[in-house]
């Protein structure tokens, strides 16, 4: 990739207040008309701009912008950058080896039925498939639809884990919150319900003589017990 130069007007403004090169150099470095190059020297252009130093950004040496002074001829050469930025990749369907992609069907069967909540263009990013593909397996139109088993993408190598966790998250977002009427049903069990007071005990308070006389009666059930097992 060919290298190009930051800020060129702001550069242009810093080499004409600076340096001694002519219109027709700076212009070509930064890519300017000569005519805009003698503006900003004028005056006339550029007006507000602070100048940016080439050399301390590390776009130009010291050395070739005097070699430049020094020949009206020389073209400025940029200096190689001490650390190459790599170029971004363009964004595109995720690409598929060859010895995977009949595993595809597979992957999309275990997706559409273990996450319905995802469109297909989020299927399609997954595994790098088409719509109507995914259309037909839904469907069971897929000209082999009766021998598809539904398989773990992430296991066949087709996607990465993080990969499935975020589509699936960004679904959960888009879910829409439940009704009211869908609240209304899923709301707790009454107390007398989860009690069960209705299984046979009664609902009247006991006096005070009545629960000694139970706890009486109940003392003495054990008592016999243990004399059953003394003997």
């Amino acid at each position: 990739m060919a290298q190009k130069l930051l800020m060129p007007k702001a550069t242009a403004v810093w080499l004409v207040d600076n340096t001694a090169l002519s219109f027709d150099q700076i212009a070509e470095l930064c890519a300017l008309h000569p005519l805009e190059v003698k503006a900003i020297a004028d005056g006339e252009s550029a007006q507000g701009i602070k100048g940016l130093d080439p050399i301390s950004t590390g776009q130009l040496s010291r050395d070739e912008i005097e070699r430049a002074e020094k020949n009206p001829n020389h073209k400025l050469k940029l200096s190689e950058p001490k650390v190459r930025v790599p170029e971004s990749k363009r964004k595109g369907p995720r690409y598929t080896p060859v010895s995977k992609r009949q595993d595809r069907p597979n992957a999309i069967l275990w997706l559409v039925r273990n996450h319905p909540e995802l469109k297909d263009a989020q299927i399609s990013r997954l595994v790098g498939t088409t719509k109507s593909t995914i259309e037909q397996i839904r469907e069971r139109t897929h000209w082999n639809a009766a021998n598809l088993t539904p398989m773990d993408p992430v296991t066949l190598g087709l996607c990465s884990q993080i990969d499935l966790d975020l589509e699936v998250s960004k679904s959960a977002k888009d879910r829409p919150l439940p009704s009211a009427e869908e609240l209304d049903n899923a709301t707790l069990a009454s107390a007398n319900e989860t009690e069960n007071l209705g299984s046979g005990h009664s609902d009247r308070e006991m006096s005070a003589d009545e629960v000694f006389s139970r706890f009486a009666s109940l003392g003495n059930s054990v008592k016999d017990d243990d004399d059953e097992d003394d003997r």
